[in-house]
């Protein structure tokens, strides 16, 4: 880990160990340590430009779930401590409602709910971030609907022209980090099948997936079997039948004690102009930010982890209407 504090074992555990530090333990300050001054942090709802937004951003979320716990089940990672590292982190977050904030006055209720995250570091900093949180989990939990929290958003944050826009290609911002990942043969794998899928080829499914795969969807959806995978797909695809999907990085890993696994980012830029997981077509450009992570075993893809903010859909279909 040459460049990296020596109390970090390795990557993952550096990755791991400075995300209790800083939500957990209370060490936000340790952001002026871990994070450049410089950063980019992408999520589907807004681009934040600079340390001093991350922070601000995490006391936000602090002073709205205090007792909120970020327990981290996977890193998939790849490069060099040398040239820079990318890390896809997993993690199940749990926390209570228990201030008022962005999801509205405080509810008391108990949240649990999946984030991906890709971070880029180098020299003991993070500079470069892409964060999805499974929004629509966490306000199905508060009692909303993804569109109509959009819909509340947009007003609470001032109306359409006021109010912070979502990522898409032409609010993003480009950072230091421009490597497409590794060459590993279970991220090429992911890459390829998600690809057949994005291109209509839902044959995929069967050839690849266990059949008793278990699946992680956005909105806090857990299920089983191939049929569960192609309805998922089939229904986003059907939403955008024209998005351009791209494959923009992609890592395949092997370790001790683990499956072979695979975490690939891609994205879909395109009209709404489907039925389909989004209703009733609208016509709206929408950008759709997704990670997906996967674990192989002896008859194929047998665990799936996919996110998008459904919330961040519903806002560009909103502001476009």
């Amino acid at each position: 880990m040459k460049g990296f504090d020596k109390k970090f074992k390795d990557f993952p555990d550096y990755i791991l160990s400075i995300t209790k530090e800083i939500w957990e333990d209370r060490g936000v300050s340790t952001l002026h340590r871990y994070y450049s001054d410089d950063i980019v942090v992408r999520s589907p709802a807004s681009v934040v430009v600079g340390n001093q937004g991350v922070i601000a951003a995490t006391m936000a979320t602090l002073a709205e779930f205090p007792d909120r716990e970020l327990l981290g089940e996977d890193v998939i990672w790849s490069g060099a401590p040398e040239a820079g590292m990318l890390s896809s982190h997993r993690i199940v977050s749990t926390a209570t409602h228990s201030g008022d904030g962005v999801y509205g006055a405080a509810t008391g209720r108990r949240l649990i709910y999946r984030i991906l995250a890709d971070c880029h570091a180098i020299d003991n900093q993070i500079n470069d971030e892409w964060l999805i949180r499974d929004q629509g989990a966490i306000v199905r939990q508060l009692d909303w609907t993804p569109r109509d929290y959009a819909a509340d958003l947009i007003t609470r944050e001032g109306g359409p022209k006021a109010c912070i826009k979502p990522l898409t290609p032409e609010t993003d911002r480009p950072g230091p980090y421009t490597g497409r990942g590794n060459d590993n043969p279970w991220g090429q794998t992911l890459a390829e099948t998600l690809t057949r899928i994005m291109g209509a080829d839902f044959r995929a499914i069967p050839e690849v997936y266990d059949r008793a795969c278990q699946l992680h969807y956005p909105g806090g959806v857990t299920v089983q079997s191939r049929g569960a995978a192609d309805r998922f797909w089939m229904g986003l695809r059907a939403a955008v039948p024209n998005a351009v999907f791209s494959i923009d990085h992609q890592i395949g890993r092997e370790d001790p004690m683990m499956p072979p696994r695979a975490a690939v980012r891609w994205s879909l830029w395109g009209k709404h102009e489907g039925f389909g997981t989004f209703g009733t077509p609208t016509g709206a450009m929408i950008y759709i930010l997704g990670i997906t992570q996967a674990e192989f075993g002896p008859w194929g893809l047998r665990r799936e982890y996919t996110l998008f903010d459904e919330t961040a859909v519903w806002k560009q279909i909103l502001l476009a209407g």
